[in-house]
């Protein structure tokens, strides 16, 4: 908020709208919902919100004896128009989640047991090597913990990185990872219908920031109140980028447009 023009209320709002509601804003929704006259405004509001979404102290996930972690990665976009065939503006993103047990009590209950989602930590990685996808682990997920993976050659040294690793002999059969790996697979597919839905088009650029979003909104799904409470307490301790890094020119490239 520093050196703002804009009135602090509208900062208030951003910061409740952007967390209260479950499938988030886009700049143009909330530009609309706050009656403001210019576009880049509300995008610049919803960016500096956006790094206030990550702690500078964030904690590793897992390492608790009930759960494990499952880790894959995927690609975030589609085929591209006009820059030939096979040639795309696809992004790898990596990602880890929490798998609990749902803890049985009483009969009334028993449909409630079962897996479920804890927390989640994404981010792009440069590519599948042993070095990109090994350090995303080591920076998010605490050492010791039990993580499953599959057979793909990036995650095979995880075992003398410290952890517990499980590999599922997947070579490319769809069904067996999601028997195997269900929860990230899940993950995967929420952001990417968020994306689409919500946002239409992403760049490269700001990628990273939309997967700050997603993972701050998704770590807080049962606790929607204190998602605003932590955004407001996180963004005091952060620097948000500045206009003319938000509108560099490699920021136009959109990575999809529809297709996820």
């Amino acid at each position: 908020m520093e050196r703002t023009h804009t009135p602090l209320s509208v900062w208030f709002w951003a910061a409740y709208l952007v967390t209260s509601q479950t499938p988030g804003m886009s700049a143009v929704q909330f530009q609309r919902q706050l009656g403001l006259k210019s576009y880049e405004t509300a995008f610049q509001i919803l960016h500096k919100l956006r790094v206030g979404m990550v702690r500078p102290n964030q904690d590793r996930i897992g390492g608790k004896h009930e759960e494990h972690v499952e880790a894959d990665e995927t690609y975030i976009g589609g085929r591209t128009r006009g820059k030939g065939r096979g040639v795309h503006d696809m992004v790898l993103v990596a990602g880890a989640v929490e798998v609990r047990q749902r803890k049985q009590q009483g009969i009334r209950n028993q449909r409630r047991t079962g897996r479920y989602a804890g927390r989640v930590r994404l981010a792009v990685a440069p590519d599948r090597s042993a070095k990109s996808l090994g350090g995303f682990i080591e920076r998010t997920v605490a050492p010791g913990a039990i993580i499953i993976t599959d057979d793909w050659s990036g995650y095979a040294k995880l075992g003398e990185r410290g952890y517990c690793h499980t590999a599922v002999a997947e070579r490319g059969n769809m069904q067996v990872a999601e028997t195997f790996l269900p929860i990230i697979h899940l993950v995967f597919s929420n952001l990417k219908t968020w994306l689409r839905g919500t946002h239409h088009g992403v760049s490269p650029q700001h990628l990273p920031a939309y997967l700050n979003e997603f993972t701050f909104r998704f770590n807080r799904r049962f606790y929607p109140f204190n998602a605003f409470l932590s955004l407001l307490g996180i963004a005091g301790d952060v620097t948000a980028p500045t206009y003319a890094e938000l509108y560099a020119a490699k920021s136009r490239l959109t990575i999809f447009s529809g297709r996820v």
